[in-house]
């Protein structure tokens, strides 16, 4: 299925029933009095998480929703029908915008959640409703109002609690390979990740984390080089970033600390909160350096990156170091772990 984070839709909720103007008519009653019925309600439109839902690529084809109206009051005091709420399912993280506004109307995290978008209009009063002692015989109803109807941006981000950073082919996808059951696609070319994987990393029977691979970042992707920067914002609810740097590009010629820097770099342009973030150096492809290289290259990495925060030399591909890495990953997000708030 393809992947689509992103889209605009328009929701109208549906109109209020009118009123009913109506004086009842029987048999050996000559002066029965008003009898007209309200109108029902118009549906609301609500926004509802289903877990099974991973993209918002139906809202690509579908981009408008209408909820039913209400239907109008009838004599003997009969209350019309109201309208059927509508609900549309949407993935977990997708967060909601009034487009003509720019208000932010809600943050879906949680399954099953719901979220109003579109109140239904209420519906008009029938000719009982206005009969009093002054007015025994009143002809006066009110229409049913119009339903709310909304221009909606939905923007989905997905949930992790770890994401992976770093160049094309500095081994992200392998990564999560080795440590989740997610089959990220994985090539000896550029840019194999063409969107966002989501992977359960189990340490233990009853600790886990999920980690999120996005594609890799080259300089110029702000101004959309290579798939640009569209996915970083996967990374917003993260808790730790992990960067990964491919150490055996120093075998080809390459330059892993100027790749890095590419890389942070690309980040702070996109988002300066993000780029304070929590983060990571994680030197990966170790398997492919002469064994009495490997310290070596990762210290020399270290040094000239001035890097003060933790790293961890490792190979994805061999499963070298990646245990350890899992192990302390899942120490951090539990000494950071927030405390429920008491108030």
């Amino acid at each position: 299925m393809k992947f689509v984070d992103e889209a605009d839709v328009r929701v109208e909720a549906g109109r209020g029933g009118d009123g009913c103007l109506s004086f009842r008519r029987e048999k050996f009653i000559p002066r029965g009095g008003p009898d007209g019925g309200d109108g029902g309600h118009g549906g609301s439109v609500y926004l509802v998480v289903r877990p099974g839902i991973n993209t918002l690529v139906d809202f690509r084809i579908h981009r408008r929703f209408k909820a039913a109206s209400g239907r109008g009051g009838a004599g003997q005091n009969r209350t019309g029908v109201s309208g059927e709420d509508l609900y549309i399912a949407v993935p977990t993280g997708t967060e909601v915008e009034d487009l003509d506004t720019g208000e932010m109307l809600g943050d879906l995290t949680v399954p099953d959640q719901t979220l109003l978008v579109a109140r239904g209009g209420r519906g008009g009063k029938g000719n009982t409703r206005f009969k009093s002692s002054t007015n025994r015989a009143p002809r006066q109803i009110t229409r049913g109002e119009p339903g709310e109807a909304r221009h909606l941006k939905l923007s989905l981000k997905v949930l992790a609690d770890v994401g992976l950073l770093g160049a094309p082919n500095a081994g992200k996808s392998t990564l999560t390979r080795a440590l989740s059951a997610a089959k990220p696609k994985v090539a000896d070319y550029p840019f194999t990740t063409l969107h966002p994987q989501l992977g359960t990393v189990r340490v233990s029977a009853e600790q886990s984390f999920v980690m999120a691979d996005i594609p890799g970042l080259i300089e110029g992707a702000a101004e959309g080089a290579g798939l640009g920067i569209q996915f970083l914002k996967h990374l917003g609810r993260t808790r730790l970033l992990l960067h990964l740097v491919d150490a055996s590009t120093e075998l080809t010629g390459g330059d892993p600390v100027a790749d890095l820097r590419v890389v942070a770099t690309e980040l702070k342009r996109f988002s300066a909160q993000l780029a304070e973030q929590p983060r990571w150096l994680v030197i990966n492809k170790l398997d492919l350096l002469p064994e009495n290289e490997r310290d070596r290259v990762a210290s020399a990495i270290v040094a000239e990156l001035g890097w003060q925060g933790p790293w961890f030399g490792i190979s994805a591909l061999s499963g070298a170091g990646t245990q350890q890495l899992a192990a302390r990953v899942m120490q951090y997000l539990q000494d950071t772990q927030q405390e429920p708030d008491q108030t």
